[in-house]
């Protein structure tokens, strides 16, 4: 044959391959009906691999081994395939007239990691589980004075050490202890941080931290240009009790240990990570103005139960006229410390499937931070309950934030007139103890501000590339400096470290903003339903225990899930399109201008001395 007819049959050949692929694209246009099955399909597809995957962690998480480790890895393993397979497929039918709920369900089908290669996916599930249970086994064990073993100690027999002693070296030994844990996996780390990055890139995402800034009905640079505007607003109160406690630290512990200016060593806050200072309040507590009340002690008095702190959060909730927690949630949740195996006991709630096995997993004990802590979690597992009838992709939070907020919400109504109401307050404090009231709470609310708002703002910087893996503690301790004002115990000893990991978020790489922004929405939340309320006195003495109308107002916005953009559903509840922190600056005003004063004071007390 020759040349020319060979190139003829060949151009011949190249049109009819063109024809049929431009027929074959017009064959294959999407259709608004085809993108509605695909939508429904996905979501079945979706809910039981979640339910799956849910179970497999719940395991993983109460029953840490190297086999529970592995059915974790492969249910998230599963639900990773599908879902990047899911998001891809997602692309097709971009740009398609759809209604307002299914253009949604889209948009967040496509907030997801991708991985085409399976052994990249299968790596970062369990490099996660591994992560996750590495951190749930983590113990220090110290030295006897003679070189002897003794004993070693889990995280919580750590905090307990840092909460109630007042010896310098003995909080810097337990610091230092915990924190010399995280760098075994911080190689780990590094490696999974690589392949969350390749999953984000697969999607169309820079990094994994612009896939995360992505979820806020906002673009990415514009949700970071947000937080920082939220903690300036707010900053002002964050340094008036800063200044406060450097002084009252400064008396109990000395010049030597603590600057008159300058970063605060971090193993005095009495907190692992300085993110709340409720233990130091003994220290910080007003010489007037304060209560002696204290509901650890009554609690312990009282031989409260697990299950008796579960149900006053419940009772809270039924007050609203929200319903009685099911009774599987009793059977199966894990309420106390088991003796015979590790589990992480970090705080947490689980909705298992879509009906109403939901669980709570806390090592709970009779203190008032747990007090606080299962009301808390326990508004997870209400939110869980109200929007369970929304399709798969609407059941969760309008925003990541929302979840963490209606606990902390109905935690603010923990007020002395709820305590009396309940039992565990014979009298209610006098008139004048306010300050030492708000000066408690903040040292929980105000004070974790910055370290909510930096945890991911260096996660952003890891996830970017902008800091390296041997940077990771320098870094670090720049904006634990710069946003926090504390400084390590110890200064930072090589490239080797891994002081971020020894967070559980940061093991488990949960996003942290969504604390940042809890802290503001709750107090939108509070005035939104006192006001329901009727209530018309100081914002910080409000409590809407036992008030229907209020509760009826919280439990619409809960049934909503995921279903509308966030702004929608803050303005459902409070009337307000915008997260503001003019709520919590409100709440705390009293305190603030007591502060000032009492700064003062220090300050001038100081400068005479010179």
């Amino acid at each position: 044959m020759s040349k020319k007819i060979i190139g003829a049959l060949l151009a011949l050949s190249s049109i009819a391959a063109a024809c049929n692929g431009a027929h074959a694209a017009t064959a294959a246009k999407p259709t608004v009906a085809e993108a509605e099955r695909f939508l429904a399909d996905a979501e079945t597809r979706l809910n039981k691999l979640n339910n799956d995957q849910s179970r497999g962690a719940w395991v993983g998480e109460n029953f840490i081994t190297d086999d529970t480790e592995a059915i974790t890895t492969y249910f998230a393993d599963r639900y990773l395939e599908a879902s990047g397979d899911i998001a891809l497929k997602a692309r097709r039918y971009n740009g398609l007239k759809l209604n307002p709920d299914s253009a949604r369900k889209l948009k967040l089908l496509q907030l997801s990691l991708v991985f085409s290669n399976p052994a990249e996916r299968e790596a970062y599930a369990a490099k996660q589980a591994a992560m996750t249970g590495a951190y749930g086994k983590g113990k220090y064990c110290p030295k006897n004075a003679d070189g002897s073993a003794a004993p070693c100690m889990a995280l919580g027999d750590m905090e307990k050490v840092l909460a109630a002693s007042r010896d310098p070296a003995k909080l810097k030994e337990m610091w230092l202890g915990w924190h010399a844990q995280s760098p075994s996996y911080k190689q780990m780390y590094v490696d999974y941080v690589a392949l969350s990055n390749k999953g984000a890139k697969e999607m169309g995402f820079a990094d994994t931290g612009a896939l995360w800034r992505s979820g806020y009905d906002m673009p990415p640079d514009a949700f970071a240009a947000e937080m920082e505007r939220l903690w300036q607003q707010v900053k002002p109160l964050y340094d008036a009790l800063h200044e406060y406690t450097r002084y009252k630290l400064r008396q109990t512990y000395g010049p030597d240990v603590v600057p008159l200016t300058g970063p605060i060593p971090a193993q005095l806050f009495g907190n692992m990570w300085s993110q709340t200072w409720t233990n130091l309040y003994p220290i910080l507590k007003p010489a007037t103005g304060a209560s002696d009340y204290d509901l650890s002690k009554v609690l312990a008095a009282r031989n409260t139960s697990a299950k008796d702190m579960a149900g006053y959060a419940e009772r809270f909730y039924t007050s609203l006229g929200m319903q009685q927690l099911p009774a599987t949630f009793w059977e199966r949740s894990l309420l106390t410390k088991p003796r015979d195996r590790d589990v992480v006991c970090h705080a947490s709630a689980w909705p298992i499937n879509e009906k109403d096995d939901v669980r709570i997993k806390m090592c709970i004990t009779p203190t008032a931070e747990d007090f606080t802590t299962i009301h808390h979690e326990l508004g997870h597992v209400y939110y869980f309950l109200a929007y369970n009838k929304q399709p798969f992709l609407f059941r969760n939070g309008a925003n990541d934030g929302f979840h963490e907020a209606i606990g902390d919400t109905i935690a603010l109504s923990i007020t002395p007139d709820y305590l009396k109401k309940v039992g565990l307050m014979d009298q209610p404090p006098q008139a004048d103890a306010d300050i030492g009231q708000l000066l408690e709470r903040a040292l929980s609310k105000v004070a974790i501000l910055p370290f909510a708002y930096s945890v991911d703002k260096w996660r952003w910087d890891v996830y970017g590339g902008k800091t390296k893996p041997a940077d990771y503690d320098k870094s670090w301790w720049q904006l634990r400096e710069q946003y926090m004002g504390v400084k390590r115990p110890a200064d930072i000893a090589g490239t080797s470290g891994f002081d971020a990991g020894a967070k559980f978020h940061v093991a488990s790489d949960t996003p942290y903003a969504r604390y940042f922004l809890a802290d503001l929405l709750q107090f939108q939340f509070h005035r939104a339903l006192c006001r329901e309320a009727g209530y018309t006195g100081p914002l910080h003495s409000c409590s809407v225990y036992g008030n229907a109308k209020a509760g009826a107002k919280l439990q619409t916005m809960l049934a909503m899930g995921a279903s509308k953009p966030w702004p929608e559903e803050l303005k459902a509840i409070s009337g307000e399109d915008k997260i503001d922190g003019g709520a919590l600056i409100e709440y705390f005003a009293p305190l603030k201008v007591w502060l000032d004063e009492q700064n003062r004071q220090f300050a001038a007390a100081e400068q005479a001395k010179k």
